[in-house]
Parts: structure tokens; C-alpha cells; sequence
């Protein structure tokens, strides 16, 4: 069906917009065929090799696999293989490993298509038994490759163990002259299944269907069930179930019994079942630790429970009709409706009063305690066996099973009692044995099923139980008739769509989904059950957030559904243990209020601010969240009709409200981890109540909020790190509301002394020691309305911006100068721009150079600490900040924007541009382009405005990856080409190209050397080029940061011949003053900037003249250095030099240096080291370096 609906929705109309598509998987036969049977032909040749086996192999488990959701499409085709591979097993000629591989391939085979259909199609024939006895034999039980091979062997053996002949016809004469009589056959296929029982791995259940289905010949049954079933018993009794090897039998062994009982005749098993019970009972099996072990004994009990009963269909069981869909369309209704009710006169006759065995009733009492173990595996097993058990018990005895299940749903009871309880009712609905007389009780057991949750810890449990209610939910649409459900129809259809809603588990809400599915299309009375299925269907209640906030109030505009809703949030989705669950929850309130608000305003709200002064934190801070949430949406609504929040609720929900600060102040509800929670929580309903514009002006509630926003900035520092950023959001909405509805006197003018107050208190805690009290106040002061901002201007740029210059130097209070960057532009974008304005009011053109160079230093910011380059923080924000500023600026008065500051915008943008670092690389990048392009306003004095738009054409506004070195820099260095962005985009590439992440350095590189390999030719370019590369290196000349990028920049251009025109010139001006920037670098203590330094000498040697006579002897000094590990690597430097550049010394002694270089060891006591070093002078014709000896100061008498 999804594939047609695949197809019929590819052909839509001219211009439709095409709806998603969801295709399956669905295949229309076995299209491999061919391939298969290469694979199995080529068998023969590949068994030998290793890897051909794997390739083959594996190519096989493909083909197979990919059939595995529609196994009978191989129905047709199993002969022929099975055929195929058994003729490689069955010819003397087959090594043993090609043997392994046919029965490796038949398991794959069996696999798919389940042990239980293959195994019919294995020969059975009376030839057979025995070659397969044999070969079956000849296996190693403990060989872990071949175990396929006894799979199969023991399941061929189980088929052919069943021909119709007494088994001792086979045997001959087991006695012979002189020697030990031979195992009869029947003997031997016992041995060999009990032996199989005790391994570990799959051959153990192809053994246990051996036993069950050998156990059950007559001639078997005869001489060896009552022996089988003694060891069998014995094994349980005396073996200890906490040793692996005892709990591997207990498992064979405990499997076997149970497939025995399940297929063998209930006359010949009837006399051995109380034994095997009460073996059971006194071994304890429930309570193993093994949930394997207390799964086989559910099961196996509840086969010995269906063997005491006599196997009949229940008469009283509850038959909805015909199971097929084309008889009931072909039945006439009355008939249809007669067969629905009535049973068939031959099963009332089967209805008989017979003796219950006693030992039925242990049996039921040991599968109702199975619902109740901790393991799924075991539940629904016992879940099952209440299931056929019950089938064949009388009514009444039936019903009393019923009554003792419902028992599980009691709280006093844990989650796996209600889990169990539910999967048992959801199969006796499936098989008509719950009868609709019980519905009244049932279905509230469900309903709070549904939504059973109970909190452990920090967590809770209860997902399962729910998934399992929803079982029982569809299991009731396909067993009742619509007029046994109408009276429950409203309770359940609310049920399950609160739980496909506002669960928070996925599985339950796609549980609880397809539910209500198969309740509307097979019961039909499910309130608008189409219109929801659409909109609540499997793939759209996968997205928390969209059930909550969407789906939630589509499904409520339904009156049926509302208030069930409303009352499931106020009840279990406030208080939830999940934060998550309880801001949704009040954000779905403010959606649902416009579908109730009556019911919102006088029931629900009440409700809730009892909640919100209550004992449970939960409960306190979900409340509070949601009063803050309804009574938004209620002045929403009021705005609609000309009604205020105070018309619509009650005087003493407005009291209330006043009152929830006070209650939880006084009970010291704000400190600890409680207070985490209630302060973002009381933030939100400040903010608001102060949007619904409650009248609490000039009352004394007002400065008890601002009490908790202050003290709240004041102790962010003792919050835990993974509440702040959620607490400071909150806090900076709430000062803002707050102020704009209750500072304000008149309009545009501020309350002059709650403004001076509270701008001197902020400025001033700007200078608090603690960080995020600096933070809170930047930001605090950035979130501030217009009109307290009027007069203090200037009085709030001054402490942001010495804020932001004290501390950039001091190298502390990093994330307080991003706030502070970024609340400069705020203020900015609040106040406008006016250029003949006040300085004091508005930004205007005697301020805006001061703004302007807070905003370019803190570009230029590159703290670092243990947390890494933190001052990217500050430059990420102040790059937002300028384009902020510059946008505003420019579309108001553009001409105080001077070309200067212009200038140095752009410039600072390009050198963050070229950058190492992805991410602020890219934010540099798009509002580069970003203020290059804006049209509406835009930028005035860009410098190279019209190259720049040639560089950058609107199309890369869109399609240039910045984050992608191998796209950013192919830009970026075109920028060198302009004189005025030459300086600051050749800063940033030091960064990249002689950093450390291959992929930046490689394509910053290329970029770089393809822009100089363009300048080649061009003498002025390259000494412009090289002029600012030296300015570079003089500017940061006890910079590290930028020393260290830099001569490895410089290296690798030396490397590349980029200044290949200078070495041909003596004495070029380039080399002799790169030399001398080294020789000052070289007196750093820094291992990699002298290493950097030794590379760029080496580079420098390939210049003509006497400078190159300095490089060697800058050279040679550096191979007597104090660090052992400089002194190596200069050595290894000058060989890789020597040998680059041939030129540079004498062939004569070419060979004596090289080998000196290379056999030395440089890392030795300097006096040695000295002596290999001016052997190399001497040689190179470079004058001995002269150890200077330090004076010390002369001491005053």
C-alpha cells in the first residue's frame, strides 16, 4: 500500500506544490535469483580460500537479509537451493570445509525464513537418518566455527527422526562375536540430544526441537520419555543455577521440557505433568537471578497448565464476528450481527462441567506471579500463558483469573506488576476471554495506565506500562463491536491522545497513536477520529515540541477533547520531574487558553497559584511558569475584546499574585537548588505580568521584584553553570518588561529616581570582582527602555567602555567585556542616532568616535587562558556590534560616519576574515559582505569599494562557504592586491598559514603562494609586499602570537621561492632586514620561535652576497645555543640547507660537512659541541664565534 501511494503521489499537477513522500521497502519477488545460485555454484571453488569464503559469504547475508521483512517471497526458490547445498554435503568427494560452508549458507537460509518452515523442507527419508546420525556424531561441540553445521545437523536429525517405522527395524543385530554391543539407534539420537542441551550456543535450541519432536514417536515415548524426564528432573533438582555451566543445562534442559509439553499428546504427557510441577516449585525457579531461566519456567508451566485442562475453545468467550473483511462485507448484517453474539450450538455443547485439576490453580498463580518479575522477557511470557490458560477454563473460573489480574493494578504495586497486568489484558481481549461486563472496571485501570508515571530519583519509570495500556487500547479495537465501546469511547480516545501528545517518551506517543488509529478505523466513533489521525499520525508526534505546542491545540479546538487536555497538563505536566516537560507544558497552556479561557481564568488559575506557593519544588516552578504563561495569553485575548487581565480573573488571583514573591521570600525558597529553579521561574512571571500590564504601579510589589532581579545579578556566581545562561535570559526579559511598564511616569520620561538608582548601581557593579555580577549588569544596562537610558548616556558608555579597557588589559573578565561589547550596540540601537543630538540622550556625532574604538579594540582582542582563545568571544561580539552600529548609523545620518572609521572596520573585518578559526572566520566574512553589499542603508568611504564588489559580487553573499578554508581563502588573498586591506589581511593569514590544523594552513597556503606566484614578475608589488610583511614583524616584535605565525609564514614563502627576484640582487634590502628582526628574535627564550628562526636562516641563505655570510655565522652561533634541542634541530637544518642549496659552500668540504652535521651529537656538553662547531667555521670560511663571559655589576662600597 505505500508503494502505491508512493506512486499515485509522484504525478501531481502543473504548479502543486508536492506533498512528502514515504516510501517502503517492498518487494515484489526474489529478484537475485541468478545471483544466488553463482554464489552457491561457486561454493566449490572459493571453500578454500579465506577470503573469497568471507566476500562470498557475506555477499550471500545480503542478498538474504535484505528478504527478511517478507520471508515467504523465498518460499518458491528454497527447493533448489536447499537441494543445491545438500548435494555438496551429501558427496564423499566435498572436503569437510566446503561441508561447513553448505550448512553455513543453509542456516543464513533457515534464518531468514525461520527454523520452522525450512526444517519441513529438509529429506526425511529413512536413508537419510543415518548418514545424518553419523556425520552428526563425527562433530566437535566445542569447535566455535562450525557450530551452523550442528545447528543444521540437529534440526535435519529432528525430521528425520519422524519416519513412520519403529526405529529398532534400523538396528539389526547390536550384538556381535567377542566385542561390546553396538547403541541402538534410538540411544544414540538421546545421547546426542542430551548432550547438545548443555552448550552455548544456537545448536542448544535445534536440540530442544529435537527432543520435542522425538520424544513424541510412540516407540520413543514407550521406552525413553519416562528416562528422559527422570534426568531431565534430576538436572533440575541437583544442578546450581548461579555456575555458567549449570545455568547452560538448566537452559537446554527447561527449553526441551517446554517445546515437549507444548508438542507432544496431552494423554501421554498428562501422569508426568504434577511431577514436573512440583519439581519446579521446589527448585524455586522464579527466583533465579537468570531472567533466561525464570522465562523458560514461565513458559513451561504454562504448558503444563494447558496440559491439565482439556484443550477446547471456550463457548462463553466473546466472538466480535467473522475475522475476514470480504466475508463481512459479503454477510448480511443481521447474520453478521447474529454470529457476533451467539455461539456455534457444537461449542455450547463443549461447554461441560468437568474436575479442575487442583494443580491448576498453582499454575495460575505462578504465571500471575510472572507478570510481576522485573524482566520484560518473563512478563510476557507469563502474559501469554494467562492468556491460553484462561481459554480453557469455565466462565466463572475465568472470570475469577480476571479479578485476581486486576489486582496488579493497585499502587502499591511497581511499574512491572502494571506492565505485566497490562500485556495479560491486552491478550485476553485479543482472544475474547475478557467479556465486555468487565469493561466498567477495566478501562479506568487503563486509563490511568496511560498515564502512569512514578517518580525515582532523578528520574522516572513508567514508559513501559504506558506502551503496554496503549497494547491493550488497540487490542480492544479489533475485539469488541463498536456499541459494547460507546459508553468508554470519550474516556479512551481522550486518553490515548493526551498520551500520543504529552508523553515525553517517543515510543509511547507512536504507541498511543497508532492506537487511536486502529480504534478509528475499526470502531468508527472516535470524535473526529480522521481529522486527528491526519494530524497526529506516526511521523508528526516524533517532535516533542510539535506535539506540545502545535499538534496539541489543533487536536483541542475539538470541545470533546479540551479540558481532558487542559486538566492532564495542570495534573501530571506542571509538576513533572523533566524542567523540559514543565516549560512545554506551560507553553501549551498559553496556547490552549484562547480555545477555554473562561475555564482557564476561573478554574485553572486558581489551581494553579495554590500550586505556585506549595510544598513540591516541581509543582512550584511548573506552576508559576504556567501562571505566567496563561495570564499572557489571557491579556492577549482581552486585547481582541477590549478587556483587561483584571476583567477576566478574580480579586483574588490578582492578591495572589502580588503574594508569590513574599511567600517564597519568607520561606528562603530562592537559595540552593531550589532557588535555580524559582528565580528564572519568578523572572518569567515579572516579565509577564508586566507585558499583561497588571496594575501594580507604585505598589510596593514592584520593589520587591526589582529586589529579586538585583539580588539575582548579585549571586549569579554561586548558580550552577548549567542553569546561568537559561537564568540570565530570563532576568534581562524581566527587567525589561519591568521597566517599560511600571518606570515610565509620563511618556518618554523616566521615574528621575528609581533611574538614577538603578544606572549608578549597574555602572557600579561593573567593577565587582565577581564576573558574572559584571556580566549581569553589561547586560542589564544593554536591555534598558529609551527613556531610562534619556540623560545617562554618557554616563553608561563611560563605565561599559573602561570596563571593557581596564580589563583587556589586565587579561581578566572576558566573558564581562563580550557582554559589555554587546550592550554598547544595544544602547546604541535603543537611543538612535542623531547627529547634532545630545551626547547625554542619543548617539551623535561627538560620541560616536568613542564608540567606534571601543568596538575596533575589543576586534583586536586575543586573551587566552586553560579554556583556550577566549578573546574570540569579545571579537565575535564586537563584530556583531559594529555591524549593528554601522547599519543604525548609516540609515539615520551617515555622515558622521568618518572615512577613517570606515577604514579601520572594513580592515579589521578582513584581518577576522582571514583568520584561523572556522567559525569566527565565517561571522567576519558574512558581515563583511554584508555592510560591502547593503543597498538599504548604505555603507558610505568603503576603501576599494568597486575592486571589492569585483572580488565579492552579490552571489557570494549566498553561496561562499566561509567555514571552508578551500572556498574562504581563494577571496580572502585576493584582498592583498589593495593597498589599503594589504596590512591587516596579511596579519590574519599569519594566523593561518602558519598555524597548526593541516586543512587551514594547506589551503591558506596555496591561496597565499598563488597570489605571489602572480607578482612575480611585478618588482614593485613584491617589495610593497615584502615592505608590509617586515612592518608586520616590527609591530609585534615581543608578540608571540604573532612572531611565531609569522616566520613560519615567512618560511614557507623562502621555501617556494616567492622572493626569487631579490636573491638575485646582493645584499637585497628584504634579506638584510628580515636578518636583523631574527637576530632580535633569536634572544627569546622560546623554543618554537627560535626553532621558527632557524628556518627562516635557512631560507635566507639562498640571497646573494655578504648577507649571506651573516646568515651562516647567525647559523653556526645557533648550533653552540644553551638548549640541547635547538642546537639539534639546527644541525638537521643546515644539512637539509647543504643539501637544497649547493651553492653555498665549497665542493671541497661539502662532504666533510655534511657528515660532520649528520654524525654529531649536537645534544652533548657544550665544550664538545663548541669544538665540532668551529671545525665548521673554519671550513665554511666564517670566523670563530667569541664567547663573551658576563660581567657582574660592580658592587658599591
Amino acid at each position: 500500500m505505500a508503494l502505491a501511494d508512493a506512486e499515485s503521489g509522484s504525478c501531481g499537477g502543473d504548479g502543486a506544490e508536492s506533498e512528502p513522500l514515504v516510501t517502503a521497502c517492498v518487494l515484489d519477488g526474489f529478484s537475485k535469483k541468478d545471483e544466488t545460485w553463482a554464489l552457491i555454484s561457486s561454493l566449490p571453488e572459493v571453500h578454500g580460500d579465506m577470503t573469497s569464503t568471507e566476500f562470498t559469504t557475506q555477499k550471500f547475508l545480503v542478498i538474504m537479509d535484505g528478504h527478511q521483512p517478507q520471508p515467504h517471497l523465498l518460499d518458491p526458490h528454497l527447493e533448489w537451493m536447499l537441494n543445491m547445498l545438500l548435494d555438496f554435503v551429501r558427496s564423499e568427494k566435498s572436503p569437510s570445509s566446503l561441508v561447513h560452508l553448505s550448512f553455513k549458507f543453509l542456516y543464513i537460509i533457515s534464518k531468514v525464513r525461520g527454523y520452522k518452515v525450512f526444517m519441513q523442507l529438509l529429506p526425511h527419508e529413512v536413508a537419510d537418518l543415518q548418514p545424518v546420525l553419523d556425520l552428526l556424531s563425527k562433530q566437535d561441540p566445542t569447535d566455535n566455527e562450525t557450530w551452523e553445521t550442528r545447528y543444521m545437523l540437529l534440526l535435519w536429525l529432528s525430521m528425520t527422526c519422524l519416519i513412520p517405522f519403529d526405529l529398532s527395524r534400523l538396528d539389526g543385530n547390536l550384538e556381535s562375536d567377542g566385542e561390546k554391543p553396538r547403541e541402538s539407534t534410538m540411544e544414540r539420537i538421546l545421547a546426542i540430544a542430551k548432550s547438545y542441551l548443555t552448550v552455548n550456543d544456537s545448536s542448544r535450541d535445534a536440540a530442544s526441537v529435537l527432543v520435542s519432536k522425538f520424544m513424541t514417536r510412540p516407540d520413543v515415548q514407550q521406552k525413553c520419555l519416562g528416562e528422559f524426564l527422570d534426568w531431565s528432573l534430576t538436572t533440575i533438582s541437583q544442578t546450581n543455577g548461579e555456575l555458567l555451566n549449570d545455568i547452560r543445562l538448566l537452559n537446554g534442559v527447561l527449553e526441551s521440557l517446554a517445546k515437549l509439553f507444548k508438542h507432544g499428546k496431552r494423554d501421554d504427557l498428562l501422569q508426568y505433568a504434577p511431577t514436573v510441577l512440583q519439581c519446579l516449585e521446589q527448585r524455586h525457579m522464579s527466583e533465579s537471578s537468570q531472567a533466561m531461566l525464570r522465562k523458560l519456567s514461565v513458559k513451561l508451566i504454562q504448558r503444563l497448565g494447558l496440559t491439565f485442562l482439556k484443550p477446547r475453545l471456550a463457548a462463553w468467550r466473546y466472538q466480535r464476528g467473522s475475522r475476514s473483511l470480504a466475508a463481512n462485507l459479503s454477510m448480511p448484517q443481521s447474520a453478521s450481527a447474529t454470529d457476533a453474539l451467539t455461539p456455534h450450538v457444537d461449542t455450547q455443547e463443549q461447554e461441560e462441567d468437568y474436575d479442575i485439576p487442583g494443580e491448576v490453580e498453582s499454575v495460575i498463580e505462578h504465571l500471575l506471579g510472572g507478570l510481576k518479575d522485573k524482566e520484560t522477557i518473563v512478563r510476557w511470557s507469563a502474559a501469554k500463558g494467562i492468556g491460553r490458560v484462561t481459554g480453557r477454563l469455565p466462565r466463572e473460573l475465568a472470570d475469577e483469573v480476571v479479578g485476581s489480574l486486576l489486582d496488579c493494578f493497585s499502587f502499591q504495586e511497581t511499574d512491572m506488576a502494571w506492565h505485566g497486568g497490562c500485556l495479560a489484558l491486552a491478550e485476553l481481549s485479543r482472544r475474547g476471554l475478557l467479556l465486555p461486563s468487565r469493561l466498567t472496571e477495566v478501562v479506568p485501570l487503563i486509563i490511568k495506565s496511560l498515564t502512569y508515571d512514578e517518580k525515582r530519583g532523578a528520574c522516572s519509570v513508567g514508559s513501559n506500562v504506558r506502551d503496554a495500556a496503549c497494547y491493550v487500547c488497540w487490542s480492544f479495537a479489533r475485539a469488541y463491536e463498536p456499541k459494547d465501546l460507546h459508553l468508554f469511547v470519550n474516556q479512551i480516545a481522550s486518553a490515548l491522545l493526551i498520551t500520543a501528545v504529552f508523553d515525553r517518551n517517543v515510543n509511547c506517543r507512536r504507541a498511543a497513536s497508532a492506537a487511536f488509529q486502529e480504534n478509528v478505523g475499526r470502531q468508527g466513533t472516535f470524535p473526529h477520529g480522521i481529522e486527528i489521525v491526519t494530524a497526529a499520525d506516526y511521523y508528526a508526534v516524533g517532535n516533542l515540541n510539535n506535539c506540545f505546542l502545535n499538534i496539541s491545540v489543533y487536536i483541542a479546538s475539538f470541545p470533546e477533547y479540551t479540558n481532558a487536555m487542559i486538566d492532564h497538563l495542570i495534573a501530571m505536566k506542571t509538576n513533572h520531574w523533566d524542567g523540559v516537560i514543565r516549560e512545554l507544558a506551560s507553553k501549551a497552556l498559553h496556547n490552549l487558553t484562547p480555545q477555554a479561557p473562561d475555564y482557564m481564568a476561573t478554574t485553572v488559575l486558581p489551581q494553579l497559584l495554590t500550586m505556585a506557593v506549595g510544598t513540591d519544588l516541581h509543582s512550584r516552578h511548573g506552576a508559576i511558569l504556567s501562571c505566567a504563561e496563561i495570564t499572557h495569553a489571557l491579556y492577549n485575548l482581552g486585547l481582541k475584546t477590549d478587556r483587561t487581565v483584571v476583567d477576566m480573573i478574580s480579586s483574588e488571583c490578582v492578591d495572589a499574585f502580588k503574594n508569590i514573591h513574599q511567600k517564597l521570600q519568607d520561606r528562603k525558597q530562592y537559595r540552593g537548588f531550589g532557588g535555580e529553579l524559582m528565580r528564572p521561574a519568578m523572572c518569567t512571571l515579572i516579565k509577564n505580568l508586566s507585558l499583561s500590564k497588571m496594575p501594580f504601579k507604585n505598589d510596593p510589589v514592584i520593589t520587591d521584584w526589582q529586589w529579586l532581579i538585583d539580588d539575582t545579578i548579585k549571586n549569579l556566581h554561586l548558580v550552577s553553570t548549567g542553569v546561568k545562561d537559561g537564568i540570565m535570559v530570563a532576568l534581562l526579559a524581566a527587567f525589561s518588561a519591568l521597566c517599560a511598564e511600571y518606570y515610565e511616569v509620563e511618556a518618554g520620561q523616566a521615574d528621575s529616581q528609581i533611574q538614577d538608582v538603578l544606572v549608578s548601581q549597574y555602572i557600579e557593579w561593573l567593577k565587582s570582582p565577581q564576573m558574572l555580577t559584571r556580566c549581569g549588569s553589561a547586560l542589564t544596562l544593554g536591555s534598558l527602555p529609551r527613556f531610562m537610558i534619556h540623560g545617562k548616556l554618557k554616563q553608561i558608555f563611560e563605565g561599559l567602555q573602561q570596563m571593557c579597557t581596564v580589563s583587556q588589559k589586565e587579561g581578566k573578565f572576558t566573558e564581562a567585556r563580550r557582554d559589555a561589547v554587546t550592550a554598547i550596540a544595544q544602547v546604541c540601537v535603543t537611543v538612535g542616532v542623531c547627529a547634532h543630538g545630545s551626547p547625554d540622550s542619543t548617539l551623535c556625532s561627538e560620541n560616536v568616535a568613542q564608540v567606534y574604538d571601543t568596538l575596533l579594540e575589543s576586534i583586536n582582542d586575543y586573551t587566552t587562558d586553560g579554556r583556550g582563545n577566549i578573546g574570540a568571544w569579545v571579537r565575535e561580539a564586537a563584530m556583531t556590534s559594529l555591524m549593528d552600529v554601522t547599519l543604525l548609523v548609516a540609515s539615520s545620518s551617515p555622515e558622521i560616519l568618518s572615512p577613517d572609521i570606515v577604514k579601520c572596520m572594513m580592515c579589521g573585518l578582513a584581518k577576522q576574515a582571514a583568520e584561523k578559526i572556522d567559525r569566527y572566520r565565517a561571522h567576519a566574512g558574512v558581515i563583511f559582505l554584508r555592510l560591502l553589499h547593503s543597498t538599504e542603508p548604505a555603507v558610505p568611504h568603503i576603501p576599494h569599494q568597486e575592486e571589492l564588489l569585483k572580488i565579492f559580487p552579490v552571489e557570494t553573499t549566498t553561496s561562499l562557504n566561509w567555514n571552508a578554508p578551500s572556498q574562504a581563502f581563494l577571496y580572502i588573498t585576493q584582498l592583498l592586491a589593495l593597498p589599503q586591506y594589504q596590512y591587516h589581511t596579511l596579519l590574519g593569514l599569519t594566523a593561518s598559514v602558519g598555524g597548526i590544523t593541516e586543512s587551514t594552513v594547506q589551503f591558506s597556503s596555496k591561496s597565499l603562494f598563488s597570489y605571489m606566484k602572480g607578482i612575480q614578475d611585478n618588482d614593485a608589488a613584491l617589495t610593497q609586499f615584502g615592505d608590509t610583511l617586515l612592518t608586520i614583524l616590527r609591530d609585534n616584535l615581543h608578540n608571540c602570537r604573532v612572531t611565531i605565525s609569522s616566520l613560519k609564514m615567512l618560511n614557507q614563502m623562502l621555501s617556494n621561492n616567492c622572493f626569487e627576484i631579490f636573491t638575485t640582487q646582493e645584499n637585497h634590502r628584504f634579506c638584510v632586514e628580515t636578518l636583523a628582526l631574527c637576530k632580535e628574535f633569536k634572544k627569546s627564550k622560546d623554543i618554537s620561535k627560535l626553532s621558527a628562526c632557524v628556518a627562516v636562516f635557512c631560507g635566507l641563505i639562498q640571497f646573494q652576497g655578504e648577507v649571506r655570510k651573516k646568515v651562516l655565522s647567525q647559523l653556526l652561533m645557533m648550533l653552540c645555543h644553551s638548549f640541547p634541542v635547538i642546537r639539534k634541530k639546527t644541525a638537521s637544518q643546515m644539512y637539509e640547507m647543504v643539501l637544497t642549496y649547493d651553492d653555498v659552500i665549497d665542493p671541497e668540504v661539502l662532504d666533510d660537512v655534511m657528515t660532520l652535521l649528520s654524525d654529531t651529537n649536537w645534544e652533548s656538553d657544550l665544550a664538545t659541541v663548541r669544538t665540532h662547531r668551529n671545525q665548521l667555521c673554519d671550513w665554511l670560511g666564517v670566523p670563530r664565534p667569541q664567547v663573551v663571559t658576563k660581567q657582574s655589576p660592580v658592587q658599591g662600597p
